[in-house]
Protein backbone atom coordinates (compact mmCIF):
# COMPACT_ATOMS: atom_id res chain seq x y z
CA UNK A 1 0.00 0.00 0.00
CA UNK A 2 2.85 2.38 0.91
CA UNK A 3 4.67 1.73 -2.38
CA UNK A 4 1.46 2.28 -4.33
CA UNK A 5 0.93 5.63 -2.60
CA UNK A 6 4.50 6.70 -3.40
CA UNK A 7 3.96 5.74 -7.02
CA UNK A 8 0.76 7.81 -7.23
CA UNK A 9 2.52 10.80 -5.61
CA UNK A 10 5.43 10.48 -8.04
CA UNK A 11 3.07 10.46 -11.03
CA UNK A 12 1.15 13.43 -9.65
CA UNK A 13 4.36 15.46 -9.20
CA UNK A 14 5.35 14.73 -12.80
CA UNK A 15 1.97 15.91 -14.07
CA UNK A 16 1.72 19.02 -11.90
CA UNK A 17 4.66 20.71 -13.64
CA UNK A 18 2.52 21.15 -16.76
CA UNK A 19 4.01 21.87 -20.20
CA UNK A 20 5.21 25.12 -21.75
CA UNK A 21 3.44 25.57 -25.09
CA UNK A 22 3.90 28.77 -27.11
CA UNK A 23 3.01 29.80 -30.67
CA UNK A 24 2.11 26.21 -31.46
CA UNK A 25 -0.74 24.09 -32.77
CA UNK A 26 -1.42 20.62 -31.39
CA UNK A 27 -4.22 18.44 -32.74
CA UNK A 28 -6.87 17.74 -30.12
CA UNK A 29 -6.22 13.98 -30.33
CA UNK A 30 -2.52 14.45 -29.52
CA UNK A 31 -0.70 14.92 -26.22
CA UNK A 32 2.31 16.86 -24.92
CA UNK A 33 3.36 15.65 -21.46
CA UNK A 34 4.36 17.86 -18.55
CA UNK A 35 7.86 19.24 -18.25
CA UNK A 36 8.05 19.65 -22.02
CA UNK A 37 8.73 22.91 -23.85
CA UNK A 38 6.87 23.04 -27.18
CA UNK A 39 7.62 26.28 -29.04
CA UNK A 40 6.75 27.50 -32.56
CA UNK A 41 5.77 23.97 -33.54
CA UNK A 42 2.91 21.92 -34.98
CA UNK A 43 1.79 18.38 -34.13
CA UNK A 44 -0.67 16.33 -36.18
CA UNK A 45 -3.34 13.90 -35.00
CA UNK A 46 -2.82 10.91 -32.70
CA UNK A 47 0.77 11.87 -31.86
CA UNK A 48 2.38 12.25 -28.47
CA UNK A 49 5.47 13.74 -26.88
CA UNK A 50 6.82 12.42 -23.58
CA UNK A 51 8.11 14.18 -20.47
CA UNK A 52 10.98 16.69 -20.36
CA UNK A 53 11.35 17.29 -24.09
CA UNK A 54 12.50 20.50 -25.77
CA UNK A 55 10.85 21.00 -29.15
CA UNK A 56 11.37 24.21 -31.11
CA UNK A 57 10.50 25.15 -34.70
CA UNK A 58 9.26 21.70 -35.68
CA UNK A 59 6.49 20.39 -37.92
CA UNK A 60 5.48 16.98 -36.56
CA UNK A 61 3.15 14.67 -38.46
CA UNK A 62 0.38 12.35 -37.34
CA UNK A 63 0.79 9.06 -35.43
CA UNK A 64 4.24 10.08 -34.14
CA UNK A 65 5.67 8.73 -30.89
CA UNK A 66 8.26 10.91 -29.17
CA UNK A 67 9.80 9.50 -25.98
CA UNK A 68 11.00 11.34 -22.87
CA UNK A 69 13.95 13.71 -22.93
CA UNK A 70 14.00 14.30 -26.70
CA UNK A 71 15.43 17.59 -28.01
CA UNK A 72 14.29 18.76 -31.44
CA UNK A 73 15.46 21.93 -33.20
CA UNK A 74 16.47 25.09 -31.38
CA UNK A 75 18.93 27.85 -32.18
CA UNK A 76 22.63 27.70 -32.92
CA UNK A 77 25.51 29.91 -31.85
CA UNK A 78 27.26 31.75 -34.72
CA UNK A 79 30.57 29.99 -35.37
CA UNK A 80 31.86 32.40 -38.02
CA UNK A 81 31.78 35.45 -35.72
CA UNK A 82 34.65 36.47 -33.48
CA UNK A 83 32.83 34.83 -30.56
CA UNK A 84 29.99 32.39 -30.12
CA UNK A 85 28.91 34.08 -26.87
CA UNK A 86 25.34 35.43 -26.59
CA UNK A 87 26.68 38.69 -25.15
CA UNK A 88 27.20 39.77 -28.78
CA UNK A 89 23.78 38.99 -30.25
CA UNK A 90 20.24 40.21 -29.58
CA UNK A 91 17.69 38.53 -27.35
CA UNK A 92 17.38 37.47 -23.73
CA UNK A 93 19.95 34.96 -22.57
CA UNK A 94 21.37 33.33 -19.45
CA UNK A 95 24.03 36.03 -19.18
CA UNK A 96 22.97 39.66 -18.71
CA UNK A 97 25.81 41.59 -20.35
CA UNK A 98 25.40 42.86 -23.94
CA UNK A 99 28.34 44.29 -25.89
CA UNK A 100 26.40 44.34 -29.16
CA UNK A 101 22.99 43.24 -30.41
CA UNK A 102 23.54 41.62 -33.79
CA UNK A 103 20.78 39.42 -35.20
CA UNK A 104 21.53 35.74 -35.65
CA UNK A 105 20.32 33.74 -38.64
CA UNK A 106 16.81 32.47 -37.91
CA UNK A 107 16.66 28.79 -36.83
CA UNK A 108 15.72 26.30 -39.55
CA UNK A 109 12.55 24.22 -39.29
CA UNK A 110 12.69 20.54 -38.41
CA UNK A 111 10.27 18.40 -40.43
CA UNK A 112 9.13 15.11 -38.94
CA UNK A 113 6.92 12.94 -41.14
CA UNK A 114 3.96 10.81 -40.10
CA UNK A 115 4.32 7.61 -38.07
CA UNK A 116 7.82 8.47 -36.81
CA UNK A 117 9.11 6.94 -33.56
CA UNK A 118 11.82 8.89 -31.74
CA UNK A 119 13.52 7.09 -28.87
CA UNK A 120 14.40 8.49 -25.45
CA UNK A 121 17.01 11.26 -25.19
CA UNK A 122 17.47 11.56 -28.96
CA UNK A 123 18.82 14.90 -30.23
CA UNK A 124 17.70 16.25 -33.61
CA UNK A 125 19.50 19.22 -35.12
CA UNK A 126 17.64 22.17 -36.60
CA UNK A 127 16.88 21.93 -40.32
CA UNK A 128 16.77 18.12 -40.39
CA UNK A 129 14.00 16.30 -42.29
CA UNK A 130 12.88 12.93 -40.94
CA UNK A 131 10.93 10.83 -43.42
CA UNK A 132 7.60 9.11 -42.90
CA UNK A 133 7.75 5.91 -40.86
CA UNK A 134 11.35 6.41 -39.70
CA UNK A 135 12.65 5.17 -36.34
CA UNK A 136 15.25 7.14 -34.37
CA UNK A 137 17.09 5.02 -31.79
CA UNK A 138 17.37 6.18 -28.19
CA UNK A 139 20.25 8.54 -27.50
CA UNK A 140 20.85 9.16 -31.20
CA UNK A 141 22.27 12.48 -32.46
CA UNK A 142 20.60 13.22 -35.78
CA UNK A 143 22.47 15.78 -37.87
CA UNK A 144 21.35 14.76 -41.37
CA UNK A 145 18.07 13.94 -43.13
CA UNK A 146 16.57 10.50 -42.51
CA UNK A 147 14.88 8.55 -45.32
CA UNK A 148 11.30 7.25 -45.00
CA UNK A 149 11.05 4.00 -43.04
CA UNK A 150 14.76 4.04 -42.17
CA UNK A 151 15.92 2.91 -38.73
CA UNK A 152 18.82 5.05 -37.56
CA UNK A 153 20.91 5.09 -34.38
CA UNK A 154 24.21 6.32 -33.00
CA UNK A 155 26.24 9.51 -32.65
CA UNK A 156 26.07 10.74 -35.30
CA UNK A 157 23.01 8.71 -36.31
CA UNK A 158 23.52 6.28 -39.19
CA UNK A 159 21.08 4.05 -41.03
CA UNK A 160 20.97 0.50 -39.65
CA UNK A 161 18.30 -0.90 -41.93
CA UNK A 162 14.89 -0.19 -43.43
CA UNK A 163 11.71 -1.26 -41.68
CA UNK A 164 10.38 -2.82 -44.88
CA UNK A 165 11.57 -3.72 -48.37
CA UNK A 166 11.57 -1.03 -51.06
CA UNK A 167 8.34 -2.19 -52.71
CA UNK A 168 6.37 -2.21 -49.47
CA UNK A 169 7.78 1.20 -48.46
CA UNK A 170 6.54 2.64 -51.75
CA UNK A 171 3.10 1.07 -51.28
CA UNK A 172 2.81 2.49 -47.77
CA UNK A 173 3.86 5.97 -48.90
CA UNK A 174 1.40 5.85 -51.81
CA UNK A 175 -1.45 4.75 -49.52
CA UNK A 176 -1.16 7.85 -47.31
CA UNK A 177 -2.98 5.82 -44.65
CA UNK A 178 -2.25 8.47 -42.00
CA UNK A 179 -4.70 10.81 -43.73
CA UNK A 180 -7.69 8.48 -43.90
CA UNK A 181 -10.66 8.88 -41.58
CA UNK A 182 -10.51 7.34 -38.12
CA UNK A 183 -13.65 5.31 -38.90
CA UNK A 184 -11.86 3.63 -41.83
CA UNK A 185 -8.77 2.95 -39.69
CA UNK A 186 -11.06 1.29 -37.17
CA UNK A 187 -12.33 -1.07 -39.85
CA UNK A 188 -8.83 -2.13 -40.90
CA UNK A 189 -7.06 -1.88 -37.55
CA UNK A 190 -7.02 -5.64 -36.98
CA UNK A 191 -4.58 -5.94 -39.91
CA UNK A 192 -2.01 -3.48 -38.54
CA UNK A 193 0.46 -6.29 -37.74
CA UNK A 194 0.54 -7.31 -41.42
CA UNK A 195 1.34 -4.20 -43.51
CA UNK A 196 0.83 -5.99 -46.85
CA UNK A 197 -2.63 -7.25 -45.89
CA UNK A 198 -3.45 -3.80 -44.53
CA UNK A 199 -2.62 -2.15 -47.87
CA UNK A 200 -4.52 -4.82 -49.81
CA UNK A 201 -7.55 -4.30 -47.58
CA UNK A 202 -7.44 -0.52 -48.12
CA UNK A 203 -7.29 -0.98 -51.89
CA UNK A 204 -10.36 -3.21 -52.11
Amino acid sequence: MYNKLLYIMHKALKKIRLSAIKNSKIHWTSKVESGTSFINSVMGKHSFCGYNCEITNADIGSFCSIANGVVIGGGMHPTDWLSTSPVFYSGRDSVKAKFSSHERIAPKKVSIGHDVWIGQNALIKQGVNIGIGAVIGMGSVVTKDVAPYAIVAGCPAKTIKSRFDKDLCEQLLSSEWWDIEDSILLQHGQLIRDPKSFIESLNK
